[in-house]
């Protein structure tokens, strides 16, 4: 009973730390590439959640059906957002936060206004609302699901930044605006392009995790906090280190919360990137491409 105990509290963990990885990645592209403090990043996750709400219940469309559509329409506003307001805050960390704060607030009261105030329920597929059977351990199919496509979006996010133009493109105007841009680069494309993505990202996370937690306006707000701790303890645009934090925190989490509770395990998790961040400010693998 004490291993299966430990395996299965190892999986809650895992399950927990692939949530956690899947809405810190946008944010660590986000943060570690342009160098923006993106406080709005929790609404993101909350308008991909609303609108597989609204398909499943308007259009009865399922997750796994509005998956791509809930990327390309946060990205698509992502990309407004850079290209309307962000572009114009670079290199004004102050303002940038604040005015990705107010954008996330009335993001949260517009949606109050239009799908209401009360709590909003997202189903699970019926092939994946069943657990499987695996050495003793009854294990929800739904959880391996997203670890499954966390990892997938986790290879495919690596792939676009270490192997394709667009990533060399971005390394090289993250290295050095101004002799990326001589070369031919337009640096403000790149820029909306990446926070598209992230942004994208933070929807599909809001999809997947819509049927795990009750929609509200304001559901965000604690993912982004999360998702901040592990950006900064893995190191800002580590994608390593996001992994690495993410797993962390999630095993630490899982495993306090079963021998204690909940609360202590917030607070023990809170204390351990305090403690990393004293002793490695930098990080536990910061990326070296901004110079």
């Amino acid at each position: 009973m004490a291993v299966e105990s430990f395996f299965s509290q190892a999986f809650t963990g895992l399950s927990i730390g692939s949530i956690l990885l899947l809405i810190a990645l946008g944010l660590a592209i986000i943060y570690g590439s342009m160098g923006v403090i993106n406080l709005a990043h929790g609404e993101f996750l909350m308008l991909g959640a609303y609108a597989t709400w609204f398909m499943q219940s308007q259009l009865g469309v399922g997750l796994l059906g509005s998956l791509v559509f809930v990327f390309v329409m946060v990205a698509a506003f992502g990309w407004l957002l850079e290209r309307t307001i962000v572009q114009f805050l670079y290199h004004r960390p102050l303002d940038t936060i604040l005015a990705t704060w107010g954008i996330g607030i009335m993001l949260q009261q517009g949606m109050r206004l239009l799908a209401g105030g009360e709590l909003r329920y997202v189903e699970l597929p019926g092939s994946l609302d069943v657990t499987l059977s695996l050495m003793g351990l009854e294990l929800p199919l739904y959880r391996i699901f997203i670890i499954v496509l966390t990892v997938g979006l986790l290879a495919a996010t690596w792939y676009l930044m270490k192997r394709t133009e667009f990533g060399m493109r971005l390394r090289a105007v993250t290295q050095n605006r101004a002799i990326a841009e001589s070369y031919g680069i337009n640096s403000k494309r790149v820029y909306s392009l990446t926070f598209a993505y992230g942004a994208g990202l933070a929807g599909v996370a809001g999809a997947l995790v819509a049927p795990i937690k009750s929609v509200s306006p304001d559901m965000g707000t604690a993912f982004v906090v999360d998702a901040f701790m592990v950006v900064v303890m893995g190191g800002v645009g580590s994608l390593l280190g996001a992994v690495v934090s993410a797993g962390v925190l999630g095993e630490l989490t899982a495993g306090v919360a079963y021998l204690l509770n909940d609360t202590l395990a917030k607070v023990l998790v809170f204390l351990t990137v305090i403690v990393v961040i004293r002793f490695r400010p930098q990080g536990l693998f910061p990326d070296r491409t901004r110079s």
